[in-house]
């Protein structure tokens, strides 16, 4: 996922479908190198960085 692409998810009052290795995340917020802190939806108090390139979203 490019950079702008996951801004827009973040800042967006609507829920996308993002995954990250399979699994569906929420994208809180895109830092400033190649990742964006991201958590799991089916495990929301664990967050990490997610590497852009490894996002995906599904239309």
């Amino acid at each position: 996922m490019n950079r702008q692409r996951a801004d827009e998810i973040a800042q967006s009052p609507e829920m996308k479908d993002v995954t990250y290795n399979g699994n569906q995340v929420y994208i809180q917020h895109v830092n400033d190198s190649h990742t964006a802190r991201v958590f799991a939806l089916n495990n929301p108090e664990i967050e990490f960085d997610a590497q852009l390139a490894k996002l995906n979203e599904k239309f």
